[in-house]
């Protein structure tokens, strides 16, 4: 989401006649854009910041910002670990930035805003595609009303919001008509999409009506709580046919007495439910997760339970985390912490069994023939292009640039961890990959 959010900064700052830098030695303007959701996020916007002191120094007149989820939680505080910054401002404010930002030049004086308003007015802030961009971010609801136990989200995002039906549709409408053909709907749990709104207007039924936009030829999503997904949502895989066949899905542990002090209101057995579930309707959905190891009170046989679970659902894809305390968070006043080295080695553990199953779910694909929608040239080769898989795998290929924009057949033939290999397969007229 804060991808979306830096893209939202800048279609209101070019308004304003701002344009994006080469390089940051050259800026006016530098806006760090922050995350608070662990520690180790935090610590590297300090120390960003302190690579901006001395750009600071040598142009006093640049202005530097800092928004997001860190400058809702730190505020006015920040201004005593980087005193060369000049404004803050958190994630109800970002409608007011072009405000904040003419005052600054105007005034030179600090300012923070930090307060939460009744709607996230930056909600709707529609952000026009880049040039040849094929694939955009879409807001569909903002804040979250779960309070996961270890979860700092609903503190700096506020409570969940869902933006009205027909302005999501208006929004892809739009976006298609410049080209876009990929579109990923954002919230903090979008299962929970239209709670809000009081008029049905539910997730499923936003999903049917992008289904139905010309011009959009697949629709992703993130992230799923597991206690929302609903059979509803489900099915959806089944019969929503540009929705690709893929879903980020968060356990966060194995183990139920876990789960219950992290507030996740399921078990185990319902998760495992749903992911049967969800393969009975789709039998190829890659399922993605989360997984948090050493949380409070965690043991051997909890932990045991984690890797006992991913051996039965064998993820597609992880990412995991060691826990680390968020400010104001129920979590933050358990006891029974788990030593640093416990929880390093358990990590070391989840990371090295997904890693297993990682290869094996890609490795399956070598010799398949996949539909692969081109987003552009690949990092790694000027000769190549890149893509994704329905299923959410990168995939990298000769090609010219002409293809962006175009699904293609593309024949696998090598596999790695992080991507595939392959190779442009030439089908004959009416036939499918």
């Amino acid at each position: 989401m804060n991808v979306h959010d830096s893209e939202q900064m800048e279609a209101l700052l070019m308004k304003e006649g701002f344009r994006i830098t080469d390089t940051d030695k050259s800026a006016d303007l530098i806006i760090v854009n922050t995350c608070s959701i662990r520690e180790k996020a935090e610590q590297k916007v300090y120390s960003i910041l302190g690579r901006y002191r001395g750009l600071k120094q040598a142009r006093p007149g640049m202005i530097i910002g800092v928004g997001g989820c860190m400058a809702q939680q730190k505020g006015a505080e920040l201004f005593a670990r980087a005193p060369y910054i000049d404004f803050v401002f958190g994630t109800h404010n970002i409608h007011r930035l072009p405000e904040i930002v003419k005052d600054v030049e105007r005034n030179r004086a600090r300012r923070v805003e930090t307060c939460f308003h009744d709607t996230v007015y930056s909600i709707g802030i529609v952000t026009p595609p880049h040039n040849g961009s094929v694939s955009s971010f879409v807001t569909i609801m903002q804040g979250c009303n779960n309070f996961c136990s270890f979860c700092v989200v609903p503190y700096l995002r506020g409570r969940e919001e869902s933006r009205e039906l027909k302005d999501i549709v208006d929004e892809i409408t739009i976006l298609a008509s410049h080209g876009v053909k990929e579109v990923t709907l954002l919230g903090q749990n979008v299962n929970s999409y239209g709670n809000t709104l009081h008029n049905g207007a539910d997730f499923p039924s936003l999903l049917k009506k992008i289904g139905d936009i010309e011009g959009i030829e697949r629709i992703r999503f993130t992230t799923s709580h597991p206690k929302d997904l609903s059979d509803g949502l489900i099915e959806c895989f089944a019969t929503v046919d540009k929705l690709c066949e893929h879903i980020h899905l968060p356990v966060q542990s194995g183990s139920d007495s876990v789960l219950k002090r992290m507030n996740r209101r399921y078990d185990a057995d319902d998760y495992l439910r749903k992911v049967n579930k969800l393969r009975e309707v789709c039998p190829y959905i890659s399922i993605s997760t989360d997984f948090i190891v050493g949380f409070p009170g965690e043991s051997e046989s909890d932990f045991q339970k984690t890797i006992d679970l991913m051996e039965e659902v064998r993820f597609d894809n992880a990412f995991s985390f060691k826990y680390s305390a968020r400010p104001g968070t129920a979590a933050e006043k358990l006891d029974d912490r788990i030593p640093e080295p416990v929880k390093r080695e358990r990590l070391t553990r989840v990371q090295e069994l997904q890693q297993i199953h990682t290869v094996e779910k890609n490795h399956a694909l070598k010799g398949m023939v996949e539909d692969i929608l081109v987003v552009g040239l690949s990092k790694n080769s000027h000769t190549d292009v890149s893509g994704r898989t329905k299923t959410n795998r990168i995939v990298n290929f000769e090609g010219e640039r002409e293809l962006i924009g175009k699904t293609v057949c593309v024949s696998i033939h090598n596999t790695y961890i992080h991507s595939l290999r392959g190779k442009l397969f030439e089908k004959e007229r009416n036939q499918k990959c």
